[in-house]
């Protein structure tokens, strides 16, 4: 395998665990209506499971108010369970028609709670980081073993997988702090 190919692949693994890290704080409620808090849950409907997204129209037409207008009327109540049990801890209101969450602000307890759940996946997506680092070492030590690689090509390659680890490690740092002050606002 080509260093360039070995350095690239680190590079994406890296972007991904990024990404999936924006999503996971996409999902953390911080007291203002987001309708990422609710378009993943997994509802049972038709004898499937389908995400929230694909069966009804969300909304956060308030603050602190996220809409559910169900494509079709007969999925509320599944929507309704799905919902009340989620870890979300909200319950929803229901017309028969449209559901309504109700977005309560946060107390000081629950944010400093939920600040500790994002230091937890902060250090979730760093060990992701760093296991792209690790394979990427590993590839680059079966590389020279095999005498593909020269020790000197070895160690450029393993310094540039080193700052890029850093780089999205650090990037990883600044979207939890932006998290945490949404989160610590008052």
């Amino acid at each position: 395998m080509a260093i360039d190919d070995i350095l690239s692949g680190a590079d994406a693994s890296m972007d991904k665990a990024v990404d999936a890290y924006q999503m996971v704080l996409a999902s953390v409620r911080t007291g203002r209506a987001s309708t990422a808090l609710v378009e993943h849950f997994q509802v049972e409907h038709y004898g499937q499971r389908m995400p929230l997204n694909q069966l009804a129209t969300l909304g956060a037409p308030e603050a602190q108010l996220i809409t559910i207008q169900p494509w079709d009327r007969s999925a509320v109540d599944s929507i309704m369970k799905a919902i009340q049990t989620s870890d979300l801890g909200i319950t929803p209101q229901s017309d028969g028609a449209m559901i309504r969450l109700p977005i309560p602000p946060l107390t000081e307890d629950r944010r400093k709670d939920m600040v500790k759940q994002l230091h937890q996946k902060t250090e979730d997506a760093r060990i992701t980081v760093r296991g792209a680092r690790r394979h990427a070492m590993d590839e680059l030590k079966k590389g020279l073993r095999s005498h593909d690689l020269s020790e000197d090509d070895e160690h450029r390659a393993e310094a540039a997988i080193e700052k890029s680890t850093q780089d999205h490690i650090a990037r990883l740092d600044e979207l939890s702090k932006q998290k945490e002050l949404e989160l610590l606002e008052v």
